[in-house]
């Protein structure tokens, strides 16, 4: 159970900033509307922290915390044009891909059309588990915007385990030229009382010494002091969605049959550069289960 809850940190806009100064806070209704010149201005904004950060790319991740809410975000400048990012994300069962990669994520099914559209996730801990022995979470997914040079997709749940509330997961694309693109991954949701002490109890035991990635002080040594917390859990969870987003769309440069295997060591490889922060299987144990997750969850199709 407190392993669901730290896989189900879904977030939105934030306040932290990652060895940067803040920009101005972005509003709660950034989840709401952004087209792509408001995205571009963000960029703009933001271009400081993209260029120069502890990531080594150009990511700028931001997290907060309001009364009984929990929002992190990422904005970042991928490889990948925007007809790439528009063509692969557009797709309900493409989420599904992409949701499988991080170590909680047990299975995923879309199903419905229009507005019925749902996503069927099943989240559970970091090891190999059944996915009906998982915990259920049930996303109405929207396409909500798509032009020649904007697009954005909302995953909404209004209820969660533990009386976790109101998930959702926001990405939203513009070009920045022919080959890059700059996203906008928003994550979030609200809890209770059973579900703050739940994550506190974990927090106080086998989380006692996980770290997020913004900088909130120095140890006596020099080294810098990580968010730890609630706000710790959330960073980690939004970056884990965001490089399984990366992964995902580098995969589609390859054949079809090498996709599969391609997405899934790309998105450990990039976890490992954070091993602080992201590190938590062997190699060899994370593709065995993410193999055969991800065959359970296209045999169900």
């Amino acid at each position: 159970m407190r392993s669901f809850l730290v896989a189900a940190m879904l977030a939105v806009p934030a306040a932290h900033a990652v060895s940067a100064p803040s920009p101005a806070p972005v509003a709660a209704t950034a989840a709401v509307g952004q087209g792509a010149a408001q995205l571009l201005a963000q960029y703009t904004q933001l271009r400081p922290s993209l260029e120069r950060n502890a990531f080594g790319r150009a990511i700028h991740l931001q997290s907060r915390e309001e009364g009984r809410n929990q929002a992190g975000e990422v904005y970042a400048v991928v490889d990948h044009p925007f007809e790439i990012v528009e063509r692969g994300l557009r797709e309900p069962q493409s989420w599904c891909d992409v949701l499988i990669l991080p170590y909680n994520t047990k299975h995923c099914h879309a199903s419905g059309s229009g507005a019925a559209t749902r996503l069927a996730v099943r989240v559970g801990r970091k090891a190999d588990q059944a996915p009906e022995d998982a915990q259920a979470l049930t996303f109405r997914y929207a396409l909500q915007a798509e032009s020649a040079d904007y697009f954005r997709v909302t995953l909404d749940a209004p209820e969660g385990p533990l009386g976790t509330r109101d998930y959702r997961i926001l990405l939203e694309a513009t070009p920045l030229d022919a080959q890059r693109t700059i996203i906008h991954l928003g994550y979030s949701y609200g809890f209770g009382t059973m579900a703050r002490l739940a994550m506190q109890a974990y927090l106080a035991t086998a989380g006692a010494h996980k770290v997020g990635f913004t900088v909130v002080g120095r140890e006596s040594d020099g080294k810098p002091r990580y968010v730890g917390g609630m706000l710790g859990a959330t960073e980690r969870n939004t970056m884990r969605y965001f490089l399984a987003i990366d992964a995902y769309l580098g995969s589609l440069a390859v054949p079809e049959g090498q996709r599969l295997d391609k997405r899934i060591n790309d998105w450990y490889a990039a976890s490992l550069k954070y091993p602080r922060q992201l590190s938590e299987l062997e190699r060899a144990e994370y593709v065995t289960m993410k193999r055969r997750e991800s065959a359970r969850m296209k045999e169900a199709l």
